[in-house]
């Protein structure tokens, strides 16, 4: 038996598809698993990050009562490596790749605190030359291809330009998977907020409340919303905690419910009111969104429908005359 006829047997159909199935089913069971992991984590870190803005706060109310200056230690990102530290502050990385909106991108991807900008500096600085040493090992040793040595050589060096961008387009793709969910469960949290108000509660216990129930459907969100309402406990002008979600998230949606809620802190107007609008117009937003994706899902169809039903279908209806008129 051929191995082609093995493969095109029923037993090895049936033992294959067999595969397929347990693999899926143990695939989904563990991504389950792990995002319940995740999802416990993150909400660590996030009462984590609470409780050391906290001590920060009190440490800069003592220190004020006492006359002196705000000692501001590195409280957040303490988990740096040290040898990160020496090598940031030895080539002075900061000047380098640092411009005034990393720190800003580095939150919109969830990774706050001076540790995550060091590691973040210190990957932009090692990667370059880490791809090129792996590139000239993989060319010039392994694979060398009777190409001469500069050529090898040149490969390499692209290959670690290349990787001089690696960590920015890991750090995007972050960030838009993380706007992803945030943008998804925005509109819904954004209703519960309302509802909160509306029942009585001031915008602190709302949103804290909300944080708890928006984790099912987006970790992110239920961060945010936590981190802002210890910023709204502990900060001394409530709208730069309102600021700080907005500049966090990266949304124009999220952005323009905080203005709102800044104007509403300002100007003494009816929170409940605003919010209500910012809910109406997010609900319209959202009914937008899913209009203009059925609207772009006919043109989507037309390749898919003329490559692989079109064929079929000439078939189905013209193999009976065909056959017919080759049968005569």
């Amino acid at each position: 038996m051929t191995l082609v006829d093995r493969i095109a047997s029923p037993d090895f159909m049936i033992a294959l598809f067999a595969a397929i199935s347990a693999a899926a089913i143990v695939f989904t069971l563990g991504t389950h698993i792990f995002e319940r992991i995740e999802r416990k984590d993150r909400m660590k870190k996030v009462a984590i990050e609470r409780e050391q803005m906290r001590a920060r706060e009190m440490a800069r109310l003592r220190s004020q009562a006492q006359g002196r200056d705000n000692p501001r230690g590195n409280i957040r990102g303490t988990d740096a490596r040290s040898y990160m530290k020496s090598t940031v502050q030895r080539f002075s990385l900061q000047k380098a790749f640092m411009d005034d909106n990393t720190v800003e991108r580095l939150a919109q991807g969830g990774l706050r605190g001076q540790g995550e900008l060091t590691k973040h500096l210190f990957v932009r600085f090692v990667t370059p030359f880490l791809l090129f040493g792996l590139g000239v090992l993989y060319l010039v040793v392994l694979a060398p291809g009777g190409r001469p040595l500069f050529l090898n050589l040149v490969y390499a060096i692209g290959v670690g330009l290349l990787g001089a961008y690696l960590p920015v387009l890991l750090l995007r793709n972050r960030i838009q998977k993380r706007q992803q969910s945030l943008r998804r469960a925005w509109p819904d949290a954004l209703d519960l907020v309302l509802l909160c108000v509306e029942s009585g509660m001031s915008i602190e216990h709302a949103i804290k409340r909300v944080a708890k129930d928006i984790g099912l459907q987006s970790v992110e969100l239920a961060e945010e919303l936590t981190l802002t309402t210890a910023e709204l406990s502990f900060l001394e002008d409530r709208t730069r905690a309102y600021d700080n979600l907005a500049r966090r998230t990266g949304l124009d949606g999220v952005r323009s419910v905080m203005t709102a809620l800044i104007q509403a802190e300002r100007y003494g107007t009816s929170v409940g009111q605003a919010l209500r609008v910012m809910a109406e117009e997010g609900r319209e937003a959202r009914m937008m969104e899913a209009e203009k994706k059925a609207a772009a899902l006919p043109p989507k169809m037309t390749v898919p429908l003329i490559v692989f039903f079109l064929p079929v279908l000439f078939i189905v209806i013209m193999a009976p005359a065909i056959i017919t008129a080759m049968s005569l």
